[in-house]
């Protein structure tokens, strides 16, 4: 295994990637979310859209109009807790971006055997796999070019992204956050 460094160390990789980001999100929660200015929005029941403003909306809007591709499959608790809900809420924002992501209950999720931690797909050859502790924070990652690993995060993404649903739609799937 490679040595752990922090995220910010494979940042870059969010810019020179060629074809494709992929994301597989697992936990029930985030610690940066909770500390995010979008987390008192969240509580007080506004709704989130696409902002120019947000580097993460600009920079989505940019890699995509360039022609590539941005997704993420979110593993979803049934019933939700509030952090996957938080998710659920802000993502019609990253979606309005042009970032596809989708989602699929924890129980279809162990059915079909995807991996029970968070990691990026860089153009289907580099696997950033993370390190989340039990506080919910990312402790750094491993960045994994062999081919065992990178194959089988390409068949769990294959799998992720056949079974699980668009945003809008699977948020009509959910009951009521309160």
């Amino acid at each position: 295994m490679p040595d752990l460094i922090p995220f910010d160390e494979i940042t870059h990789l969010f810019t020179d990637f060629e074809h494709t980001a992929w994301r597989l999100e697992t936990r029930g929660g985030y610690a940066t979310d909770r500390v995010s200015p979008n987390w008192a929005r969240f509580q007080n029941g506004e709704t989130f859209n696409y902002d120019p403003g947000s580097p993460w909306h600009a920079d989505v809007r940019k890699q995509t109009e360039a022609g590539k591709r941005i997704g993420r499959v979110r593993i979803v608790d049934d019933p939700p807790t509030e952090g996957q809900r938080f998710l659920l809420a802000t993502g019609l924002g990253n979606v309005a971006a042009g970032e596809d992501i989708r989602n699929l209950w924890r129980a279809d999720a162990v059915s079909l055997g995807l991996p029970d931690f968070d990691f990026w797909l860089f153009d289907s050859r580099v696997l950033v796999k993370f390190v989340i502790d039990e506080n919910d924070v990312t402790v750094g990652v491993y960045v994994l070019e062999d081919a065992e690993s990178v194959v089988r995060a390409c068949q769990a993404r294959d799998a992720a992204v056949h079974f699980a649903v668009p945003t809008r739609q699977f948020q009509a799937q959910v009951p009521s956050a309160r």
